[in-house]
């Protein structure tokens, strides 16, 4: 079943359903710029994001992708990405959802040709709420396959793009596993102590380190094989690194709709009300089990 209609069956809300097509068609414009930045060598050409982070071409490519996009159709009225440093807003929005874009997780990993992906999350207004108030959050997913995962609150379904370029439904509802994988991130000479017992208590039970530097190819596969990310709050960084907006609260959107949960440690992370659109966040997503003994470490001390 096509995209398109999937929506149709679902209910979707019309409005609703004609952005989240409108964003899964720019994985079209960003995989071309994966062809037209890469091969003309520009992938050393680095530069800093608003973060202070190394940042690639690619990076621009595909927030320009996006913002040009959303500023076209202007199918919403509020666009924060990562890539810039204040909320844009649209002139003369057809509707007032709100979008946060990771444009492109995992840039660094382009130039070792390893999985990539741009995270989303769809407000129903401004963009500093809660996570629990998204509409909508997805991903897509650029590796062998071209996927596109989402949810609108009525369960986590994947589709991927075939021949002609149309996105068909591949997984239907899909709900996280009991496993036994985690995504460990930060170095562990910097682990607090927390944090410490609990990868300790991992590594007993017998978990397998998969850890590749893109978050949301780590959580795609966690949310298929269970098991657990995190990147915690560390010695030097005790907020966490990855951000609250376009990370963690639409990727935790679609890990709880699949029957996860995420945390910063202490509490549930769409619960959480950004203060500005840089906050910062420790972050554990992935299966009940695993985000419960965290916290458990946590609240103990």
């Amino acid at each position: 079943m096509k995209l398109k209609d999937f929506l149709v069956s679902e209910g979707t809300e019309k409005n609703l359903a004609e952005l989240i097509l409108f964003l899964s068609d720019q994985a079209h414009g960003v995989r071309k710029g994966f062809l037209c930045t890469c091969m003309k060598d520009s992938v050393d050409e680095k530069t800093r994001n608003v973060y202070g982070e190394e940042q690639m071409p690619l990076d621009k490519y595909a927030d320009g992708v996006f913002i040009s996009g959303l500023k076209s159709s202007r199918l919403v009225r509020y666009i924060a990405t990562e890539e810039q440093e204040q909320v844009i807003e649209v002139e003369n929005p057809k509707n007032d959802f709100g979008v946060v874009i990771d444009p492109l997780d995992g840039s660094s990993l382009i130039d070792v040709n390893l999985c990539t992906g741009s995270i989303i999350g769809i407000y129903p207004g401004h963009v500093l709420g809660k996570g629990a108030t998204m509409v909508a959050a997805l991903y897509m997913l650029y590796g062998p396959l071209t996927i596109m995962a989402f949810t609108t609150g009525k369960g986590v379904h994947e589709f991927v793009m075939d021949e002609s370029g149309e996105f068909v439904l591949r997984h239907r509802d899909i709900r996280i596993p009991e496993g036994r994988i985690y995504a460990p991130g930060a170095l562990r000479k910097d682990y607090l102590p927390a944090h410490a017992r609990w990868i300790g208590d991992l590594e007993q039970a017998g978990y397998k380190l998969r850890f590749s530097g893109c978050f949301v190819a780590d959580v795609h596969q966690i949310l298929h094989k269970g098991g657990v990310f995190s990147y915690p709050g560390f010695k030097g960084k005790e907020r966490g690194k990855l951000r609250l907006l376009y990370e963690a609260n639409p990727m935790g959107k679609i890990i709880h709709e699949a029957g996860g949960a995420i945390s910063n440690g202490n509490t549930d992370i769409l619960d959480i009300t950004p203060r500005a659109i840089d906050e910062i966040t420790p972050i554990y997503v992935g299966g009940k089990k695993e985000i419960a003994l965290i916290e458990k470490f946590m609240h103990e001390g």
